[in-house]
C-alpha cells in the first residue's frame, strides 16, 4: 500500500424528508447569503425547490436563484453564478440536483474566489480556495455530493475537463433515497454505470497488496450488480435507492482509493464523446469502459482474472487465467446490456468520422502531453484503437 493523506470531512444527513433540513445545515455551517443552483423543471415541478426554498426562510437566511443547469455542465452558466455571487456578496452556495449540478456549484465556489479566469483552474487541475457548499442531491451517479472533484465543459471548443481540491468537498450533503424514486428507469441505469465506472477506476490498480480497499471495491460493485435489477423493476424500492445512494458515495469520495495508483483513461476517453454529442456521461462509459478493459486487459492478466472471479463469479481457469479475465469483461458488457445501457458507437450516437479528432483531443487538447497514463500509458493511437472498438 502507498503512502497517502484522506481528508473526508462532509456531514451527511441521509434519509426521507431531509431536505427539509437544508437551512439548518446552511446556518450550522457559517451560511447567510445562498446561491441556490439547480437544473432543468422538475426540481420545481416535484415541490422541491418550494421545500427548500422555506426551510431557510424559517432559518433566517437570504438567498439568490440560478437554474439552467445541463447535463455535462457548461462553461457560461458558470461564469454567470460567478458574477452573480460576487454581485449578490453570497457566502454559501447550496445544490438542487444530481452531479451537474453540484459539479457547476463547485465551479462557481472555486471561481468567485480566483481572481483569474474560473477555467484555469479546470486546466491545472487544481482548485485552491471556494465558498462552502451545501448539496441536496436528487440523483446517485457522480459521487460529486461527496467528493473533492469537478467536471465542466467549456462552450468554446467544448473541452471537458476536471478540477480536484479538499476545498471543493461539500460541507454538508443531504440524501434522501425517496427523492430518487420519480427517476426515468435509463436515469437510475446511467447512475449506476458511473457508480461501476468509479470503482472500476480505482480497481485498476498497479499497486500491490491492497486488499482491503480491494475488498471494499468488490462489494460496493457486488451491491450495484444486486440493487440494479431490483430498482429497476420497482422504482419505488426505498431500500434499493438507498443503498445506492450509499455506495455512490462511497465509490467516489475516495475511502475506497486511497494508497493505491487508480486509472481514469476511461473517464477521460469518455470526457470527448459526452463533450462532442453531449451524450450521457454513464451511457458513454457504458460504451468505453469494457472497451477498455479488452485494450489493457493483457497488462495484468491477474487482476482482470481476479475481477471475472470475485466479482462477476466466473471459475477460476489455473491453466489459462486469460480465458477467465476475459470472461469477466465479457460478463460486465452483458450486465451494462441488461440495464439498458447503449453497447457501441451507433446507439451512443457517436460517428465512426470524428474518432481522430477525439482522440486527438483526449490526448492533446488543453495542454494535454500527447497521451493519457493510469493503468497503463495510451497513446494517440491507441486511444483511437480503443474508440474503434467501441464501434
Amino acid at each position: 500500500m502507498d503512502n497517502f493523506t484522506f481528508y473526508s470531512p462532509t456531514y451527511f444527513v441521509f434519509g426521507r424528508d431531509t431536505e427539509n433540513e437544508a437551512g439548518t445545515y446552511i446556518k450550522k455551517f457559517g451560511g447567510s447569503r445562498v446561491l441556490i443552483h439547480y437544473g432543468g423543471g422538475s426540481v420545481k415541478r416535484s415541490g422541491l425547490l418550494d421545500r427548500v426554498k422555506k426551510s431557510l426562510e424559517d432559518a433566517g437566511l437570504t438567498y439568490v436563484e440560478l437554474g439552467g443547469v445541463q447535463p455535462n455542465p457548461r462553461s457560461g452558466l458558470v461564469y454567470e453564478g460567478i458574477e452573480l455571487c460576487r454581485k449578490e456578496k453570497v457566502d454559501f452556495i447550496l445544490a438542487v440536483g444530481g452531479g451537474s449540478t453540484i459539479d457547476s456549484s463547485k465551479g462557481i465556489a472555486a471561481g468567485t474566489l480566483y481572481d483569474g479566469d474560473f477555467w484555469e483552474l479546470y486546466q491545472t487541475g487544481v482548485a485552491p480556495a471556494a465558498l462552502p457548499i451545501g448539496t441536496i442531491l436528487t440523483i446517485a451517479a457522480a459521487g460529486s455530493e461527496g467528493s473533492g472533484d469537478s467536471v465542466v465543459t467549456k462552450e468554446e471548443g467544448m473541452l471537458k475537463r476536471a478540477t480536484h481540491g479538499d476545498v471543493l468537498r461539500p460541507k454538508f450533503s443531504i440524501l434522501n433515497p425517496a427523492l430518487t424514486q420519480t427517476l426515468p428507469p435509463y436515469q437510475t441505469a446511467y447512475g449506476v454505470t458511473d457508480i461501476m465506472a468509479h470503482l472500476f477506476e480505482r480497481y485498476l490498480t498497479n499497486t500491490k497488496d491492497v486488499e482491503v480497499t480491494d475488498r471494499l471495491i468488490e462489494g460496493l460493485l457486488l451491491t450495484m450488480i444486486h440493487e440494479a435489477p431490483r430498482v429497476l423493476e420497482n422504482p419505488d424500492n426505498y431500500e434499493a435507492r438507498a443503498n445506492i445512494m450509499w455506495a455512490g458515495m462511497m465509490a467516489h469520495n475516495n475511502s475506497v482509493g486511497v494508497g493505491r495508483t487508480q486509472d481514469w483513461t476511461s473517464h477521460d476517453i469518455e470526457h470527448e464523446l459526452s463533450a462532442l454529442y453531449d451524450c450521457a456521461h454513464g451511457a458513454g462509459l457504458a460504451v468505453v469502459m469494457p472497451n477498455v478493459m479488452k485494450y489493457t486487459y493483457k497488462h495484468d492478466i491477474t487482476r482482470f482474472a481476479k475481477a471475472a472471479v470475485r466479482i462477476w463469479g466466473c471459475q477460476m481457469d489455473f491453466d489459462d487465467p486469460e480465458r477467465t479475465a476475459l470472461e469477466g469483461i465479457a460478463r460486465f458488457r452483458s450486465f451494462l446490456t441488461s440495464i439498458g445501457m447503449p453497447k457501441n458507437f451507433e446507439e451512443l450516437g457517436a460517428r465512426e468520422e470524428d474518432i481522430a479528432i477525439l482522440a486527438d483531443v483526449a490526448c492533446n487538447g488543453d495542454g494535454r502531453p500527447g497521451y493519457l497514463e493510469g493503468f497503463t500509458k495510451l497513446s494517440q493511437k491507441d486511444i483511437e484503437e480503443i474508440y474503434r472498438l467501441c464501434l
